[in-house]
Order: C-alpha cells, then structure tokens, then sequence
C-alpha cells in the first residue's frame, strides 16, 4: 500500500525526487516515455551532488524540451510504502513553460497537452495526489 504525504520542509539530503507539474498555454504538460503507454508528469531522481531546483530544472528539459519557463517551489512530499515500510521524499515545482524545444533527445517519446489529469498515469498510487496539490495551490491563481 502507498500513501503520499507532504510536509513544509525536510533536510536537503532527504530529497530524492524532483517532480514538476508543468503547464503550457492553459494545458497541463505530460510525457510519455519511450518504454511506456503511459502519461507521466515531469521528474525523476537527483543526482548525486545536485541541488534539488536544478535537478528539477534539468528533468523538465529532459522530459519536456523546456528552454523558456518559470519555476516554484511548491511542497516537500513522501511517498510511502507500508508493504516495505520505506518513505522516500522528493520536491513538487510547478513550472509555466514558455516555449519547448523543437525536438525531445532523451528518453520522452511524446509530450501531449490536456485540460486535466489522465486516466492512464505511470504511478496512478502517487502522482494524482501530487497533481491534485498543485490544483489546489493554484486554483485562485489560473481560475481553473
């Protein structure tokens, strides 16, 4: 069983993962990976010696092929796995991109634009709650 859970902050080298909820012209950003049929949001590990900003900042260009965006800091987050009894943390960013790339170089097949969350997510345990954090935080904001 998974449970996320968000806190106001943790120790640096606590965080794991950087996730970044990303909008584009009003239309909520989602990748899909080459090995998958899945959307996902933008993120993934942090490298060894990385800030956690710049690891968000470089998986958004990985994932997306953003060169022009805004970045925030929304929430520390867990997810935690009760089967293993294992929490690990990672940083929400939302993130308004500007323009993309031409081309995607990595491992990103396709970015599709949506008006909401998908049916079929990668991690359906964890990354519509994280989802759903950002909607809240920002619903005034966006007027969604």
């Amino acid at each position: 069983m998974i449970e996320v859970k968000f806190y106001e902050e943790v120790k640096d080298e606590k965080l794991k993962y950087a996730v970044i909820v990303t909008r584009y012209n009003g239309k909520w950003v989602f990748c899909r990976h080459k090995d998958r049929k899945t959307l996902e949001i933008p993120g993934d590990h942090r490298e060894k010696g990385e800030r956690i900003i710049d690891t968000a900042k470089r998986e958004l260009y990985e994932e997306t092929g953003a060169i022009n965006y805004t970045i925030e800091p929304i929430s520390v987050y867990s997810v935690i796995n009760k089967d293993e009894n294992e929490e690990t943390f990672g940083f929400l960013y939302l993130a308004e991109v500007k323009e993309f790339e031409k081309e995607l170089y990595n491992e990103i097949e396709e970015i599709v634009l949506l008006d909401d969350f998908p049916n079929n997510c990668t991690y359906p345990d964890i990354q519509p709650k994280l989802f759903e954090k950002i909607k809240n935080n920002i619903s005034i904001k966006y007027k969604l």
